[in-house]
């Protein structure tokens, strides 16, 4: 072992010397990653090992340097200082202190708080901000003071929100609450983000009360953040505080609300989703996120707003969106759902008569896995469009490939079926 080690330790210099700064990374990953940290030899050469990975992290290109990281820190506190002077040294390469920020980040200790902080107020190089700020937030709670501190300065409060954003730790909630109503939206934006991943009681007032900020980044991400809460539907009265929003003058507060609502598991819910779906002054974005919702609720009434829906439209592209979100429905609203693909082809309806909707409700009713879809898939086979042939046969294959095709075999020698469908049983079993 002590030889292996020896050897290793020549070949690194060896490799240094001759800057082969590949090799250089073999050895040093073997001696570092592949090694035990406390024999002897590996102890006694520290100091060494980091001199010559400092000097790779100084001179290798993006992806050496990338490697490199890995080896420093696992070198230990050692690696600490000089990646400080790194990240200190202005007149150093910018990619260079990106990677000495980003690493030190890796060491979550306290004396690694002071630099990149500094570094926040002082540098005006915002992509090292940036890496700072993250740095900072992947240190945990041993940074929350500090980052604290930023909050109070306007040129570095934004970072100091994403750093805390970014440490998942109940302590940061009171500082996160001193800026909810801060005057830039950017920052109540970032504010009211970072508090909605926490199930605080402190929390759920400031998103509701942050629905109606004049800022519509805030009011979306309140309304996000409230989605995540259907636990409090009924003590916040959520699907009423919510629903004004599908109005909101933004559309993406509109998409933001859809997708909240969706979440309730209610059909008070549904029943506003579907009433913003049906009216004419919905525009046709806010239609498909809605008829996606819908899908999402995935309640009966869900559902059937969706049929009643696809009867009273007449756009194309949302019959289309309907059948293609009915195919995605999860147990146990899957009989259901064929249910409504199936009677938009035994009435057919309008819709059947476009190429794209049928191929689409072959397609769904294979993704939904029911039995009863086989015959009026089998029947779609003698249709006069190849695609829609194509997509049943899919189709048919996904629900139970062999006992399918055997039944088509059967089926081949009924000479009193239409000659277009014995025509399309026939392509079926030169596909399969």
């Amino acid at each position: 072992m002590v030889s292996n080690i020896n050897q290793l330790l020549v070949q690194a210099q060896t490799a240094y010397d001759a800057a082969d700064w590949s090799s250089l990374i073999e050895y040093l990953q073997q001696l570092i990653l592949g090694s035990d940290l406390q024999h002897p030899e590996v102890v006694k050469n520290r100091q060494h090992l980091l001199t010559l990975a400092i000097s790779m992290l100084e001179m290798g290109d993006f992806q050496q340097r990338w490697e490199i990281t890995k080896v420093l820190t696992n070198l230990g506190n050692i690696a600490i200082p000089p990646l400080i002077e790194i990240l200190e040294d202005e007149d150093a390469e910018e990619e260079l202190r990106w990677y000495a920020a980003r690493t030190l980040g890796e060491f979550q200790q306290p004396e690694v708080i002071a630099p990149l902080v500094e570094l926040l107020k002082t540098d005006e190089d915002e992509e090292l901000k940036a890496i700072a700020a993250t740095a900072l937030g992947q240190m945990g709670t041993v940074a929350i003071t500090s980052l604290t501190e930023l909050l109070a300065d306007e040129d570095t409060r934004l970072l100091a929100v994403r750093s805390l954003s970014c440490i998942p730790q109940i302590e940061t909630i009171t500082p996160l609450l001193s800026i909810v109503q801060d005057s830039q939206a950017t920052i109540r934006t970032a504010a009211i983000e970072a508090l909605s991943s926490f199930h605080d009681e402190r929390v759920p007032p400031i998103l509701l009360n942050a629905l109606d900020d004049i800022a519509a980044t805030v009011r979306r991400a309140a309304v996000l953040g409230l989605g995540f809460r259907p636990d409090l539907r009924e003590a916040l009265d959520l699907v009423t505080r919510l629903q004004p929003r599908l109005y909101d003058f933004n559309l993406d507060v509109c998409c933001a609300a859809a997708v909240s609502l969706s979440r309730m598991g209610c059909d008070d819910a549904a029943q506003q989703l579907f009433k913003l779906l049906i009216s004419p002054h919905t525009p046709l974005p806010l239609q498909l996120e809605t008829i996606r919702a819908l899908s999402w609720l995935g309640t009966l009434s869900s559902l059937e707003y969706l049929q009643t829906a696809f009867n009273q439209i007449t756009s194309e592209t949302l019959w289309q969106e309907i059948v293609t979100v009915l195919g995605r429905v999860q147990k146990p609203q899957t009989t259901l759902a064929v249910e409504v693909l199936l009677q938009i082809l035994r009435l057919q309806h309008p819709a059947t008569e476009i190429v794209s909707v049928k191929s689409a409700i072959a397609l769904s009713l294979g993704q939904l896995g029911e039995i009863q879809a086989i015959e009026p898939l089998i029947s779609l086979l003698a249709d006069s469009d190849a695609s829609v042939r194509l997509h049943a046969i899919a189709a048919l294959k996904n629900l139970d490939g062999e006992a399918i095709y055997q039944q088509l075999q059967q089926l081949a020698k009924n000479t009193a079926l239409t000659p277009d469908l014995q025509q399309g049983i026939a392509i079926a079993l030169a596909e399969w």
